[in-house]
């Protein structure tokens, strides 16, 4: 499988945001890739103390337009994530299509970000109400399962998808700044070694707003934890070949005398 990780500096305006990842959809297609894997909030990026006015509903029109990704350049897409209204309540949510469009299943972020940091204190229940239900999905017979940025603090959830078939996990994110620089690499690479399971985690990058600036560095990490794409700094998409057969690889020289 040939995978694409976008990086991204979303901004309130959605048509802004879409014509950027058309372009980068169409330079990860030049590269092979088969899927690609979207920030968190890749679709509107609001200031963080209010939810973007483009709030996706069941089958509206920034619905399909984010469905529209997939059928206009025949590429499946995996976790990026949008505010979504649901029940009068706003959750972050990630979608998921195959190349013709199909909907693979979503999932509503659990663990909602919270940090008092020494210039600031940020909480996402302001704007979010949180998920309660795991997901794994499946592309191509791989499972995936699927968190949201501040989700890849708990191991739980990662070890829960590993142990119910997944192969790739994925936490799209826009990580805050200090946060990024302490924790990303180590979190990304900590999931993947203890499940053995590529992660994938697309970013978001820059200042967005008077509000928000993100760390960047999307990842695709291997079983092993071996990094095999950082984007770092700017706005840009990595393409690279997963080979799925290292994941059973992995798991028999790390777990081969373990008992049952």
């Amino acid at each position: 499988m040939k995978v694409a990780v976008i990086q991204l500096t979303s901004k309130l305006d959605y048509k802004e945001n879409l014509k950027v990842i058309d372009d980068l959809i169409i330079e990860g297609k030049k590269q092979g890739a088969e899927v690609f894997f979207m920030p968190e909030v890749f679709y509107s990026m609001s200031n963080g103390q209010t939810s973007t006015p483009y709030l996706i509903e069941e089958k509206n029109e920034h619905f399909e337009n984010i469905r529209n990704l997939s059928l206009k350049h025949s590429i499946a897409q995996i976790g990026g994530s949008a505010a979504t209204l649901l029940n009068g309540k706003v959750v972050n949510r990630a979608f998921n299509f195959d190349k013709l469009g199909n909907d693979l299943g979503h999932y509503d972020k659990i663990h909602l970000f919270a940090c008092d940091l020494p210039d600031k204190k940020l909480s996402e229940a302001k704007t979010y109400f949180p998920g309660n239900e795991y997901k794994v999905i499946e592309l191509e017979k791989v499972k995936i399962g699927l968190g949201i940025c501040f989700d890849v603090r708990f191991s739980e959830q990662a070890l829960f998808y590993r142990n119910n078939g997944a192969k790739i996990l994925t936490f799209p994110a826009a990580f805050t700044v200090p946060t990024g620089k302490a924790h990303w690499h180590i979190l990304q690479r900590a999931r993947a070694i203890e499940c053995q399971c590529y992660v994938i985690s697309a970013g978001q990058w820059g200042t967005h707003n008077e509000k928000m600036q993100t760390y960047g560095h999307s990842l695709i990490v291997d079983p092993w934890g071996e990094v095999l794409v950082d984007l770092k700094d700017g706005v840009g998409v990595g393409v690279c070949e997963l080979d799925l057969n290292k994941i059973d690889f992995v798991r028999h020289s790390v777990l081969m005398n373990r008992e049952n």
